[in-house]
């Protein structure tokens, strides 16, 4: 059980898709693959950067496990990663972190 409400999941198949979610609606949190079509991970979270949802947090979903392309991606505004492949453990608790229990839905 989670510990906080579930909405609506929207889902998008690459980033260039995400963006034009995000430019239609307000989302609480992005789960991005790092490794998409058209437009990767990190170059969906360069393009919010500059634009009004910037501070949606990012959790990288990714397969990459070395120490510098974690501090790198996390240096890009990922505010967290899953590793692949994650039990329901790990992702309650990292996707706990963002929302928590209080957390305000819009």
């Amino acid at each position: 059980m989670m510990d906080f409400p579930v909405g609506l999941i929207l889902e998008a198949p690459d980033g260039l898709a995400a963006l034009k979610i995000l430019d239609s609606r307000p989302v609480d949190l992005i789960l991005a693959d790092l490794n998409m079509p058209q437009m990767s991970g990190v170059e969906m979270i360069q393009q919010m950067r500059q634009q009004s949802y910037a501070g949606v947090p990012v959790v990288m979903v990714t397969t990459e496990s070395s120490s510098s392309r974690i501090k790198e991606l996390l240096s890009e505004g990922v505010r967290d990663y899953l590793h692949k492949p994650f039990t329901p453990e790990e992702f309650r608790m990292v996707i706990s972190r963002h929302l928590g229990t209080g957390h305000d839905r819009r």
